[in-house]
């Protein structure tokens, strides 16, 4: 079943751990580093797309309004600017303004979800962990998750993002798949039809005549989270069952 781990609380003092982890990886390594999990980019790349996240958020989030903005996903870095010091300053603006940010008030999301603000704190804290663990890995010294915060970020791909329709390759999925992470004594259950996806309770999954997973995956939550971002491959998990399910549970 899946149970929201997080208050705005809980998203913001994850940000709080994981966005100065961020920065300490990238100064540690040269701008044109490779980041390994995110083929083609530099850490100087995975900085400036974070950076330009963070400033895109902070121009919408609070005002109120749930109208769609326009999309920005890199930062323009001026001159005399590294990435990292842009980042910061994007960084600084938002965990400002998320500390008065009312979850409650309208704000737009991309997700089938009510328009509010409390989608942002837990999508950013989520957006840093795993590029975090990105840019840490160009160093060579990836830090796992944090169980209570990955377990969330398996909740949010499974509730927000594939519903959303943002899988990481189109195509036609018919079965239950099960994830158990191990660390956190949570399992979910996610029924694929087609381009569609439910994600049941324990109640709906055993009173239903079709309730047996045809694939189940075992794994920390970090592991299991990293998988579903397509930063690691389900071999470092165990997996019994029809593995091609696996495919339609990918966001990135």
């Amino acid at each position: 079943m899946s149970r929201l781990h997080g208050t705005k609380d809980f998203w913001i003092g994850a940000l709080r751990v994981d966005g100065p982890a961020f920065a300490a990886a990238v100064a540690e390594a040269p701008p044109e580093t490779p980041v390994l999990s995110c083929p083609g980019w530099t850490v100087a790349d995975l900085t400036l797309h974070l950076a330009g996240i963070y400033h895109w958020v902070h121009s919408f989030v609070g005002s109120g309004e749930t109208a769609q903005p326009a999309r920005r996903d890199r930062a323009e870095l001026p001159s005399g600017v590294t990435p990292l010091q842009l980042w910061q300053r994007g960084y600084d603006q938002l965990m400002t303004q998320f500390d008065t940010l009312d979850p409650e008030a309208p704000a737009w999301n991309w997700a089938p979800q009510p328009k509010k603000a409390g989608f942002w704190p837990r999508r950013m804290a989520h957006e840093t962990a795993v590029h975090r663990w990105d840019a840490q890995l160009a160093i060579a010294a990836g830090e796992p998750i944090e169980a209570k915060l990955a377990a969330d970020g398996i909740s949010e791909v499974l509730d927000t993002w594939l519903p959303a329709g943002r899988r990481a390759v189109p195509g036609q999925w018919h079965g239950v798949v099960q994830l158990t992470a191990t660390d956190a004594a949570q399992d979910w259950y996610l029924r694929l039809r087609g381009e569609g996806v439910a994600l049941l309770d324990t109640a709906t999954v055993f009173g239903h005549e079709d309730h047996h997973a045809r694939v189940q995956v075992t794994g920390t939550a970090s592991d299991l989270l990293l998988a579903l971002w397509g930063r690691i491959g389900y071999d470092a998990l165990g997996v019994t069952g029809d593995r091609t399910l696996l495919d339609g549970l990918r966001t990135g």
